[in-house]
């Protein structure tokens, strides 16, 4: 008798409809390790040279007063945890090591809960979308056409963009934990449970220990009578 768990029909080992998920998996890792490279330079570049991405303009230069040195070096170091997550599940996916894409999951569940507490914020509060239009600078990009908008409108149009955004990051964790799931059956012990008829468990050697072992004494020749 086979028994299948509940979770088991949402466990697959393709993702995206073409590929296997320990390849989806190693792609995700690589590009998220891509993004925090790239922030991460951009962060010490701005360590090291201050002027470099200097402001021109004082009222924007004025918003942006609170990154100071001191957060600029924690940006920095979770840029490196990112990083070293991220490095971290690309290894444990390539070498098959389950373990090691457990703190990748972790901050993808972070993050997804983030998303979904804006979305939150957003529904039972929607005029602080408006406050917050307005707190931006004079010159920014299309302020007064999204002013213009029906306040109403701009809610839907912003949770529906939300609610896309957090259905693919629903997805990219379900590619996650799949890989995991797979990675720790394929490394598990391969021991077959027959469960028979008296309710009496018999457990069944792995094959190629069943195959490995010494061959029976053949039985005595066949003498006629």
């Amino acid at each position: 008798m086979k028994m299948h768990s509940p979770w088991a029909r949402f466990y697959s080992n393709s993702c995206c409809l073409c590929c296997h998920v320990r390849t989806g998996t190693i792609i995700l890792g690589v590009w998220y390790l891509i993004i925090n490279s790239v922030v991460l330079l951009i962060l010490l570049s701005a360590l090291a040279d201050p002027d470099l991405y200097h402001l021109p303009n004082n009222e924007l230069r004025n918003d942006f007063d609170f990154m100071d040195d001191a957060n600029m070096c924690i940006a920095t170091s979770i840029s490196l945890l990112m990083i070293l997550i991220c490095a971290m599940a690309t290894y444990g996916a390539y070498k098959q090591h389950a373990a090691w894409i457990i703190p990748f999951f972790c901050y993808q569940i972070f993050d997804f809960a983030l998303n979904s507490l804006v979305a939150v914020s957003v529904l039972v509060y929607p005029n602080t979308i408006q406050e917050y239009l307005r707190q931006l600078p004079a010159n920014f990009p299309y302020k007064e056409e999204i002013m213009s908008v029906n306040p109403t409108c701009l809610v839907v149009i912003i949770l529906f963009f939300i609610s896309v955004i957090l259905a693919f990051k629903a997805y990219l964790i379900s590619c996650v934990w799949n890989c995991y799931r797979y990675i720790n059956n394929r490394n598990s012990s391969d021991v077959l449970v027959y469960v028979t008829t008296n309710d009496t468990t018999v457990l069944l050697p792995h094959y190629d220990e069943s195959g490995s072992g010494m061959a029976k004494e053949p039985p005595p020749p066949y003498v006629s009578a």
